[in-house]
């Protein structure tokens, strides 16, 4: 007789999601799949809503990224009063979400993904936790995390007015400029979050990449997808998070377009499955065909290791040295190995510091001209960054007064949502055999998600007017006796 496991609540990520598992009459996999019963409707009630409130609204999605929300939402806002920002005001917006990707970055490994490898996978489970982290790699680490992750947040909360749910950013610019006395700490900061991300580095090769059995867990079949990749990049095809062109490359590495934000609705459409409140995006112009991969399906991957191989390198040079080390050990580009979303991860942690202390040494970040006033009819803007979890798109339409009129948000962790469950059901159907589960298997199940350090509050935004939701009433037996669909 066939048997279910559920999963629920999945662990360590944001917001509330669970894995269903179906076993045949053999107690193998048969589907597997991950359910996000949240739903969170910003699209819908932002409606009405005067635009310039949207970098205050939006934010509030989500209080584990908020800055890259206001940071999407600042920019769609330049872009639909067709405003472009002084210089010192572009500078400090990337600047604070220089910091803010650091300090999330940091926050995954330690708090959130590394406990799988820190601790190990089949740890008991009161271990898997940044406690049994800290009993590895000492206490006086776990001190320099705490301590760096606080002076990033001071960062925003300077800059950004506060750290949770900035509301710094304006049409056109940004409310305040850069002090003298704050310009020197967040130069200091900087050069101390260079320290800790290459010390970050330096702990992970030596208690992940030094064991053969977690090389052998990341470069085998069970995490490993062959897709299409997308992320920002600037003039040269480097990793850039604020600005830039949007580049998607092929399972082979190979350019397949590049397109301006504005551009999106000609590449990027959206994909409803009645089990799910989350969305599925496809490339358009490949199609949606289900959740397979390879390049006759539309499915494409964001965030760590979705950037850098949609990438041609990075833009800071210890970073770009990283960078090179990580494809020579995966055997070149592009990666397709899931866990090793981990190590990109770490990477662009080291290039948001490098980048925040560019920024922050820079002497036209004091000049005090930081917004240019707004004077055209706004009609439709769009604003894309790119955020811990992948490329973030904010896109409103207003009156002629500015009111919001529709609003779609392709956020980060939706770009990655088909992939997650072909994931889950990859690792559920190598792991699962006939009907044998423990607590290490299941958490191994869960790992295929937690690479990707979803956001489920954030991704869970249905098609405007419609929320796919599906009830399956089935008898003691299994048998389905009733399907409620809305």
């Amino acid at each position: 007789m066939a048997r279910k496991i559920t999963i629920d609540p999945i662990t360590r990520l944001e917001g509330h999601g669970r894995i269903e598992i179906f076993l045949d009459d053999r107690g193998d996999v048969d589907r597997a799949f991950l359910q996000v019963p949240e739903l969170r409707g910003f699209e819908k009630f932002s409606e009405g809503r005067p635009a310039e409130e949207m970098p205050r609204i939006t934010p509030k999605i989500c209080g584990v990224c908020p800055t890259a929300h206001h940071m999407a939402s600042g920019k769609a806002l330049d872009d639909l009063y067709k405003v472009k920002p002084p210089p010192a005001a572009r500078k400090i917006r990337e600047m604070v979400n220089s910091a803010f990707m650091a300090e999330d970055h940091a926050l995954h490994f330690f708090f959130l993904g590394g406990p799988d490898f820190i601790v190990g996978p089949t740890a008991p489970k009161g271990l898997r936790n940044i406690l049994g982290v800290l009993e590895k790699v000492g206490l006086e680490a776990g001190k320099t995390v705490i301590g760096i992750r606080k002076r990033l947040r001071d960062i925003i909360a300077k800059q950004g007015g506060r750290v949770i749910h900035p509301v710094c950013n304006l049409p056109g610019g940004v409310s305040k400029g850069v002090s003298k006395e704050n310009r020197e700490e967040y130069i200091q900061t900087a050069k101390d979050a260079v320290e800790f991300a290459q010390f970050t580095l330096g702990a992970f090769a030596d208690i992940v990449l030094a064991n053969k059995d977690y090389v052998d867990v990341i470069i085998g079949d069970l995490y490993r997808h062959e897709t299409y990749y997308m992320g920002l990049v600037d003039a040269n095809n480097r990793v850039n998070f604020y600005d830039g062109d949007i580049r998607v490359v092929d399972p082979t590495g190979a350019e397949f377009v590049k397109f301006k934000p504005r551009e999106y609705l000609d590449h990027i459409a959206e994909h409803v499955e009645p089990w799910s409140y989350i969305k599925f995006p496809y490339l358009k112009n490949v199609g949606w065909k289900g959740f397979v991969d390879g390049s006759g399906s539309g499915v494409y991957r964001v965030a760590p290791l979705a950037r850098l191989n949609a990438a041609d390198g990075m833009a800071t040079p210890l970073a770009q040295a990283e960078y090179e080390k990580l494809y020579e050990a995966l055997g070149g580009k592009p990666a397709h190995n899931t866990l090793a979303y981990h190590w990109a991860r770490l990477i662009e942690l080291l290039y948001a510091a490098e980048r925040l202390s560019e920024l922050a040494a820079d002497e036209e970040i004091l000049d005090p001209n930081v917004r240019t006033l707004p004077t055209e009819i706004p009609t439709s803007g769009v604003g894309v960054v790119e955020a811990p979890r992948g490329t973030l798109l904010h896109h409103y339409e207003t009156d002629e007064r500015g009111i919001i009129k529709k609003a779609n948000l392709i956020v980060a962790t939706v770009n990655n949502s088909a992939a997650m469950c072909m994931s889950i059901e990859r690792a559920a159907r190598g792991l699962i055999k006939g009907g044998k589960v423990d607590d290490g298997l299941l958490n191994q199940v869960e790992m295929a998600f937690r690479a990707y350090d979803p956001c489920l509050a954030c991704a869970t935004h249905s098609l405007p007017g419609h929320t796919p939701l599906e009830v399956v009433i089935r008898s003691q037996d299994g048998t389905v006796l009733e399907t409620l669909r809305q």
